[in-house]
């Protein structure tokens, strides 16, 4: 199993979420060339009191969040826009670990006009992605993890989240 999943929060089961997080997982793994069976990754599905905990602690900001990654290593770019050194043979089988808050992502495909499952999708493509080494912070880097979020939530059936439906 790629996803250990721990559900504090039971409205989660409702939707699936390990299954969406396996899904979710295994798209960008194979997107990117690497062979999902040999990499494991921790699911938080949550609350919005739980993530806002996690985030303070983390990263100093107390309010709760959509998604929280903790990658195993540091594998960022270097230069914006490059992608990050991907794990290779013998590296950690680990990826890291990713929280989820429900509140907060049913509050967000709410406003959006959007299922939960899509969006939750979403956010666990995102997460997968950070724990790669892909972040948003510098512009190339945030074209280059928006266009793979894209691309892979189109294969899976799920229509691009960066794009207002008017």
């Amino acid at each position: 199993m790629l996803v250990d999943c721990l559900t504090e929060d039971h409205r989660w089961e409702a939707l699936s979420l390990e299954a969406l997080a396996e899904a979710a997982a295994v798209a960008v793994l194979e997107r990117l060339g690497l062979e999902p069976s040999v990499f494991e990754i921790s699911l938080l599905g949550c609350n919005d009191n739980r993530i806002a905990e996690l985030n303070a602690d983390f990263r100093g900001k107390p309010q709760p969040t959509n998604v929280l990654s903790w990658p195993s290593e540091e594998r960022g770019a270097r230069v914006a826009g490059e992608m990050p050194a991907l794990p290779g043979p013998g590296d950690e089988e680990e990826l890291g670990d990713i929280a989820i808050a429900y509140e907060t992502c049913a509050a967000e495909a709410e406003a959006a006009g959007k299922p939960l499952k899509d969006h939750a999708t979403h956010l666990l493509v995102h997460g997968t992605l950070h724990l790669l080494g892909f972040d948003h912070e510098r512009t190339g880097d945030a074209t280059l993890m928006e266009g793979l979020e894209v691309e892979i939530l189109g294969k899976l059936g799920i229509s691009d989240p960066y794009t207002v439906d008017h």
